[in-house]
């Protein structure tokens, strides 16, 4: 679990700042006027800069990274080093682990993860298999909570984790859950890469396949994103009757085939869905 996935690497494009390849500078396209505060952007840009590939960076590369001078890069990680969300030997600098301290502000504001998860836990332990939670960020789906039973994919995952949405059943019921026009302006700008040999590619089979999931409810991917991976999912709705969020089950594909997923699972799923959904109701009243 501590590779890459072998096929291709998965890359993700949402949250970050648009760039001018050329320049390094930030684009104005999406600049909201006098209120966006480029330094800002720019700090943010440095910690993501930071991940499993490149834990501990000097200086240089993460100018390169970010497309900053080097002036600019040392001036914001001084400012991290100063505020305590990096530290460095003198060279090198990594994350420190009060930068956690900014992925839990988002989780402790939302009561669903901690209402999903009992729920979440009883359901892996019924099923013997991985059970997750995630919400749409753009492109990805990003594990927001997850409970582990076995290894099912070459890359670790767990909270933060970001997958691309496109080619996961998390993401394909997230992608159902909105409004058309939006679902096919994110597809025109979804980069295609063939994971594995089953991965669909072209728009008009990945529309196909995400307004199946529409009409029936959850979602069901065989080996798209890796090879040997399977996994089926469904929508946690609010008391809107929006899309929020989803929860999918994971397994092997070589000792739980599609038709198990459906039959002994997928009712399992379902039924843990609408449990999660009545709490996330609930406590939103």
């Amino acid at each position: 679990m501590d590779e890459k996935l072998k096929k291709a690497p998965v890359e993700t494009t949402s949250g970050k700042t648009p760039r001018d390849e050329k320049s390094g500078e930030t684009s104005t396209e999406t600049k909201p006027g006098d209120s966006y505060v480029q330094s800002f952007a720019r700090g943010l840009e440095v910690i993501r800069s930071f991940n499993a590939e490149s834990a501990s960076q000097t200086l240089s590369e993460v100018a390169t990274k970010t497309g900053l001078t080097r002036a600019g890069a040392r001036r914001i990680l001084l400012t991290l080093q100063t505020l305590g969300y990096v530290h460095s030997d003198g060279k090198y600098f990594e994350l420190t682990p009060r930068i956690l301290d900014l992925g839990f502000a988002y989780l402790s504001s939302q009561p669903l993860w901690n209402l999903a998860t009992p729920l979440m836990e009883t359901l892996a332990e019924t099923l013997q298999e991985s059970c997750s939670a995630g919400v749409l960020d753009e492109l990805d789906v990003v594990y927001v909570a997850r409970v582990h039973t076995h290894k099912i994919m070459s890359t670790n995952l767990g909270v933060g984790s970001r997958l691309p949405a496109f080619w996961t059943s998390m993401g394909r019921v997230l992608l159902a859950g909105l409004p058309q026009d939006q679902l096919q302006a994110l597809l025109a700008t979804c980069p295609r890469v063939a994971y594995t040999r089953y991965t669909l590619l072209d728009d008009d089979a990945l529309l196909a396949a995400i307004d199946q999931v529409r009409t029936q409810g959850w979602a069901l991917m065989n080996q798209e994103l890796e090879e040997g991976l399977i996994s089926v999912a469904a929508p946690l709705f609010n008391a809107k009757g929006n899309v929020v969020a989803a929860i999918n089950v994971s397994g092997q594909a070589n000792r739980t085939n599609a038709q198990e997923m459906q039959a002994r699972i997928l009712p399992h799923l379902l039924r843990t869905a609408q449990e999660v959904s009545q709490l996330l109701r609930t406590a939103r009243r």
